[in-house]
């Protein structure tokens, strides 16, 4: 399942923020609530926890980049977390036997 990753809700008083530096790459495992950027308001800097577990599969937006609540930032496939695990786990057992 494809989950979309998006700009919190801002403070009432803020309109817009800007991303700092993404804390994971493309391709990289996350876990439920790993922060996965840094957002900065002109009054705060908020960290974005991932959503769900998985694989980050898109970027949308890049570091820099200005950014509003409930904008698209990016997408995790929670589906890939299986078959991300799984060669790994089978791979483990087939050395120690």
């Amino acid at each position: 399942m494809l989950i979309e990753v998006q700009v919190p809700q801002l403070p009432e008083s803020v309109s817009e923020a800007t991303l700092m530096s993404w804390h994971k790459k493309v391709g990289e495992f996350v876990n439920r609530d790993e922060n996965l950027i840094d957002l900065e308001t002109d009054k705060v800097v908020l960290e974005l926890p991932a959503p769900q577990a998985g694989v980050l599969v898109e970027i949308v937006q890049q570091d820099g980049a200005t950014v509003t609540s409930g904008q698209l930032i990016a997408k995790i496939d929670t589906a890939a977390k299986a078959g991300a695990a799984a060669p790994a786990a089978a791979a483990a057992p087939a050395p120690a036997a």
